[in-house]
């Protein structure tokens, strides 16, 4: 069996170019979704003041999880197709085991985590539970249901599969070193990838006041994936992480009992 792909350096610089390709046409396919559904509902000419709402309706939330999922998904797909095996599966890890019900735990832990390193200054952040609640503030009933299965299950296999299956997958290949004699350029070359893996995927969800707890998460994701070889766990975990955090926001609000 052969090394799993991105195979070489120049592999992997392919990988990372068509991730930044692929985020770009996520979020314009999130647009192009955004105008036709609005199209044809009737709300066009309100887009722009639903874009700003504190609690946006199911339909725009949907709608630009799904558009953004287009290059979070085709970007992978393409990157094994053009320079990895042509086997997404195999190429970017995404396979489980009855031992990836860990990231249970795993995300579980983060959650504590995030919220302990945000205890001493959570009153003093505007709206910081604002992003949560833009997801789910204005859903109810069957509406609240298809973004929960949306952002619990849709959003961790998306995200993990670009970020911890594409992203990292090149940024190691890229930066880690082959051959043991070289242990230390490799322990350097695996925190650079890692924390870079991290940062970026703080930066995509573009929530300033929440970027930190996001990227120490999205840290923890990266070596959980580095050290089991594929995406089962973090994505488990990815998926009670934000379980935890969909379920606390509607205790807070009343909603669930």
């Amino acid at each position: 069996m052969g090394p799993t792909p991105p195979v070489t350096p120049r592999d992997a610089g392919a990988w990372l170019v068509i991730a930044v390709v692929g985020f770009v046409v996520g979020q314009v396919a999130a647009l192009f979704l955004l105008e036709v559904v609005a199209a044809g509902l009737g709300d066009s000419a309100r887009l722009g003041q639903i874009a700003t709402m504190s609690a946006p309706p199911v339909w725009y939330v949907a709608s630009s999880l799904v558009g953004l999922w287009v290059g979070f998904f085709g970007a992978p797909w393409l990157a094994s197709r053009v320079r990895g095996t042509g086997r997404p599966a195999a190429d970017l890890g995404v396979r489980f085991r009855p031992v990836d019900l860990v990231g249970v735990v795993v995300g579980a832990g983060g959650q504590v985590v995030v919220s302990a390193l945000y205890a001493p200054f959570v009153n003093h952040l505007h709206n910081f539970e604002g992003p949560t609640n833009r997801l789910t503030g204005g859903a109810h009933g069957a509406g609240f249901l298809l973004v929960a299965v949306l952002t619990v299950v849709g959003a961790p296999f998306m995200e993990e599969l670009f970020f911890r299956g594409l992203l990292l997958r090149g940024l190691l290949r890229l930066l880690v070193p082959v051959g043991a004699e070289r242990q230390a350029a490799r322990r350097l070359g695996l925190v650079g990838a890692v924390v870079l893996d991290a940062l970026l995927f703080g930066l995509a969800h573009g929530e300033v006041e929440q970027f930190a707890g996001l990227a120490l998460f999205g840290a923890a994701l990266a070596y959980v994936s580095y050290r089991t070889g594929r995406q089962g766990m973090n994505m488990v975990a990815h998926a009670t992480f934000n379980l935890l955090a969909v379920v606390s926001v509607e205790l807070s609000r009343g909603v669930v009992h």
